[in-house]
């Protein structure tokens, strides 16, 4: 679990949430629960259909202000109405320069490729 802070890139007077969040290399996006996403004002700019471990389901898409470890980026992300954990995605990740470290369970700063 690491510590994140979430913000509405777009209305900067809303509350920002800081929480713990749960990091998912196996997951392409970073997803909030509704709640959350309701606390910040993020609204939905489209649905995508996602495969997850249960069932197929479609979700919203939207985007957030996220810092993680001093590091921060605006990301695309998914709102789901079931899941009750933020998931951070590798998409965040490599935004934000960050990577598992497998051996200790924790993140370390990445180089970003260009190639």
């Amino acid at each position: 679990m690491v510590k994140v802070k979430l913000g509405n890139p777009v209305s900067k007077s809303r509350e920002k949430i800081v929480d713990k969040a749960l990091v998912d290399t196996r997951s392409t996006f970073t997803v909030l629960p509704r709640s959350i996403a309701t606390k910040l004002g993020l609204r939905s700019l489209g649905k995508r259909r996602v495969e997850t471990a249960n069932r197929s389901q479609v979700l919203d898409q939207s985007f957030a202000s996220i810092e993680i470890d001093g590091k921060n980026t605006v990301t695309p992300l998914l709102i789901s109405g079931t899941l009750d954990k933020i998931l951070i995605g590798v998409i965040t990740l490599e935004a934000l320069g960050l990577m598992v470290d497998p051996t200790k369970g924790t993140l370390k700063d990445t180089e970003t490729l260009l190639l």
